[in-house]
């Protein structure tokens, strides 16, 4: 969950500014709408791995008055989100550290729990489904959405992609991960209990030039200066110069007219 933590999980993004502008531009409509259509006035929400918050405060503003409440590993990213939440006014929205194996509330706290992009991260993604679902009301809702390394697809083919694909699976892989968790949600849900799993998928597609530019120059820095770069070569699966072709690569797409990226999110929402 966005850290490394005791239970062995290593957060393959880190926490470097380009992974946290990459975040900060989630929101409730482009990275959560399968659930929007639950969110009403007065319920309770736990947003787990919540990030610097911007979809959270959405959140926030579709439930209000209702109680809605971040957790995230990074005492530093739950001081950025709490001063959104400030900036933003919104008195029903909180953050908190906390980790997704041990949520520190009671049994049936919440209307609805939600994680986007957590599962891929975690050794055991079932163990966190069922401490997710303990923490939900009966009847109650648990959403998760993540992303499908495998699935995604761009043009133009450039080689420098493919091996940034290789090295990150391999990455992901070593720190005991599933980069291609989207295909996964409906069994993780239905192993950890949870009943009605409704699944649903949306992409994230990046094809115009103002949108190329922004994902090229993203995971141009990812590539290099992120805690995937540090574990990249710790682990022997890159050096410095594979690394720097690999964000050439992605500048080089970036730079592409009919450049096209195209990246599936799968999405579950079940009940408690």
């Amino acid at each position: 969950m966005n850290s490394e933590n005791g239970t062995g999980d290593v957060y393959t993004h880190g926490h470097h500014e380009s992974v946290l502008r990459s975040h900060a531009s989630r929101t409730a409509a482009n990275s959560a709408a399968y659930l929007i259509p639950h969110l009403t006035h007065g319920l309770r929400v736990l947003d787990v791995g919540s990030g610097p918050g911007t979809i959270t405060a959405d959140f926030a503003r579709l439930t209000a008055p209702g109680e809605v409440l971040g957790l995230d590993r990074s005492p530093e990213v739950v001081a950025a989100a709490t001063a959104l939440a400030a900036e933003q006014h919104l008195a029903n929205l909180s953050f908190d550290t906390g980790d997704v194996y041990d949520l520190d509330f009671p049994d049936g706290t919440f209307d609805v729990v939600h994680a986007h992009q957590v599962l891929q991260h975690l050794t055991d993604p079932v163990e966190a489904l069922r401490e997710m679902r303990r923490v939900a009301k009966p009847g109650g809702i648990v959403a998760v959405r993540d992303a499908d390394f495998h699935g995604m697809s761009w043009y133009p083919q450039l080689p420098e992609l493919d091996e940034w694909m290789d090295v990150y699976q391999r990455v992901a892989r070593h720190n005991n991960a599933e980069p291609d968790a989207g295909r996964r949600l409906v069994h993780w849900a239905q192993a950890a209990g949870l009943t009605d799993v409704t699944p649903s998928s949306a992409n994230w597609l990046y094809a115009t030039d103002s949108e190329r530019a922004w994902l090229s120059g993203v995971w141009a820095d990812r590539v290099e200066k992120s805690a995937f770069a540090r574990q990249a070569t710790e682990y022997g699966m890159a050096d410095a110069e594979g690394l720097a072709r690999m964000a050439a690569g992605w500048r080089r797409w970036g730079a592409a007219q009919d450049g096209w990226f195209l990246m599936p999110n799968g999405e579950v929402i079940a009940r408690a």
